[in-house]
């Protein structure tokens, strides 16, 4: 299921680098900042149909289409193109992320950046790896050690200020906190060590299946805000290396969104 997961994330992702660069319209979803392109939808198209060729009686989840319920104890949570602004500007931060789970349990993660020919994969308790090569997060223990990755949703409600108040704050005590419009990568990224820790609300299950698998597997930590379990739901995450997470719980904690 690896290997599958692993070919069909590199298939979709040269569907992607096809239209890389030449994408001329767009349309819009829940918000004028909510794109949505040819490309996502002919990505998914193919993982879809790759899935039910391959296992027909799974179950799946994907950002642009209806769910498919099969009644299976396998789950695959699949976003197409996460970084889909970032496709439309021509930025080379976007990824295919491609999750399996079995019994709401994630066993296979794959995210792909095609722009850079970057595969991210792990499976559970068989550690992360970055293009074969095994990934770590970094031993940094102090928050002002730290940079981070976070990033805002498509919805300005009443959480949206807030989230702006927490950017500063948190600002304030790193090394500095950096925006890529990539979530999948965001995770990716923290495994690998570029980054110490990653906070976002407002998700999608598409958004942080892959990447939570990668970043424990990596050596690192995934929750809610309040220390409890990372929801599936994707309302409220951090991944950290693991030695700041108590750090940054403290600091999220204090103004819960």
């Amino acid at each position: 299921m690896l290997n599958f997961a692993i070919d069909t994330a590199k298939g979709a992702g040269s569907i992607l680098m096809e239209h890389f660069g030449h994408i001329s319209s767009y349309k819009h979803k829940s918000t004028p900042i909510d794109l949505l392109t040819i490309a996502d939808i002919q990505s998914e198209e193919f993982i879809i149909n790759e899935i039910k060729t391959t296992f027909p009686d799974h179950h799946i989840i994907a950002e642009e289409s209806a769910i498919i319920d099969n009644k299976s104890d396998y789950r695959w949570v699949i976003d197409p193109l996460d970084g889909t602004t970032n496709f439309v500007h021509n930025l080379p931060i976007f990824a295919v992320s491609i999750g399996l789970q079995y019994k709401e349990e994630t066993i296979v993660a794959v995210v792909y950046n095609p722009a850079a020919d970057k595969c991210f994969w792990a499976e559970k308790n068989g550690g992360a790896f970055l293009n074969g090569i095994a990934i770590q997060t970094t031993l940094t223990n102090t928050l002002s050690s730290s940079l981070l990755v976070t990033g805002f949703p498509y919805s300005h409600d009443d959480r949206w200020n807030k989230g702006f108040d927490l950017f500063k704050a948190l600002y304030g005590k790193t090394q500095g906190v950096r925006r890529l419009g990539a979530a999948a990568l965001d995770f990716c990224f923290v495994a690998m060590g570029r980054f110490e820790g990653f906070w976002e609300f407002g998700l999608q299950p598409w958004d942080v299946c892959a990447g939570a698998l990668i970043v424990q597997e990596a050596g690192g930590k995934v929750s809610d805000w309040d220390s409890s379990p990372m929801p599936f739901s994707g309302n409220r995450v951090l991944a950290t290396n693991s030695h700041i997470h108590k750090e940054l719980l403290e600091l999220l904690s204090e103004d819960l969104i």
